[in-house]
């Protein structure tokens, strides 16, 4: 029986395993709709974060105004935008390869791998496929795979760089994919719970080759 410590000081406690989204509802249905990650314990994770023990909790909400975003609430936006853009790009130019997608300390980027390289004319349309797909506000969804599985999928789709990256982690490493509707990729997280979450307040401003 879990007892989760707020920030304030407040416990609440559970008969069972739980989550930080179970706690949001359980403070407020405003707080459950409008949480966007927590901290359990220092580290952040998603709303479906399993907590089995006694923890220290604190959630992470969206910003308040322009200039009042947590680091924690721009780091999970960012990192869903970066996967909202590679969703993007795979819809438009069916064939192109991604490798990594991380947030960074001033926004976020994929690598992709494709025989005609972008251009900076490509750019609108990717921001217009990344709305309409924020607009489809699908739940961001953390699966757990087998190794091989994950080697066998994205090796038969084509991404032979994800293939290898799969190969590459430690045997001990849990693969874990985050699926946003029909789309997804190896990931760690966490994530928002849903693509609509990003919000409309983005801008791609460059291309890189290498």
């Amino acid at each position: 029986m879990p007892t989760l410590t707020l920030p304030d000081g407040s416990q609440r406690s559970f008969d069972g395993p739980t989550t930080p989204l179970e706690l949001a509802a359980d403070i407020g249905p405003g707080l459950a709709k409008a949480a966007l990650g927590a901290r359990v314990n220092s580290e952040l994770v998603g709303l479906d974060f399993a907590i089995t023990e006694d923890a220290d909790v604190s959630l992470v909400t969206p910003p308040r105004g322009k200039d009042e975003c947590s680091d924690d609430a721009l780091w999970l936006i960012r990192h869903s935008a970066a996967h909202v853009m590679a969703e993007a790009v795979q819809e438009l130019y069916p064939g192109t390869q991604v490798t990594i997608g991380p947030a960074i300390e001033d926004g976020f980027y994929y690598d992709f791998a494709r025989e005609t390289p972008f251009s900076i004319d490509d750019l609108e349309k990717i921001e217009n496929k990344m709305r309409e797909i924020i607009s489809r506000d699908a739940t961001l969804e953390r699966e757990e795979w087998d190794r091989n599985d994950a080697i066998r999928h994205f090796a038969d789709k084509g991404e032979k760089y994800k293939a290898q990256i799969v190969e590459e982690l430690p045997a001990s490493e849990t693969i874990t994919v985050y699926r946003q509707g029909d789309w997804l990729d190896l990931c760690r997280g966490p994530h928002l719970p849903s693509t609509g979450h990003v919000g409309k307040g983005f801008k791609l401003l460059k291309v890189a080759g290498a």
